[in-house]
């Protein structure tokens, strides 16, 4: 019994805009249709939908796990992610479990923590 993969679904209150915003930050578009989008990065995948729920996306954490949690930040900065879909993007800190972390909002509220260990 092997487990092949795990993919949540995320729920985008503007599909185009949700598209947009998952390009700009680095995924790559796999397939699309008018309700579903697969997104990946190397090989690790979520599935965007055109449905929204606030209760759900105002609650839903998804955690990144990435090799340099600064790269990534820097990168979005730098590209001004935060202003350009006006969305939270924190600093990245040291946290006291053992992971240097930050958090970015998507535009539907979806509460992503990209972090490394330390």
């Amino acid at each position: 019994m092997n487990l092949l993969e795990l993919k949540p679904f995320i729920p985008a209150k503007d599909f185009k805009l949700s598209k947009k915003f998952y390009l700009d930050i680095g995924f790559t578009l796999e397939g699309c249709n008018n309700q579903l989008a697969h997104f990946s990065f190397q090989k690790k995948g979520f599935l965007l939908q055109n449905f929204y729920n606030k209760e759900l996306a105002s609650n839903m954490v998804l955690h990144l796990l990435v090799d340099d949690a600064h790269l990534w930040w820097k990168k979005w900065k730098n590209n001004k992610i935060d202003t350009t879909y006006n969305v939270l993007l924190s600093e990245p800190e040291n946290q006291p479990w053992g992971m240097c972390d930050f958090t970015l909002h998507d535009p539907s509220g979806i509460l992503w923590r990209i972090s490394h260990s330390i």
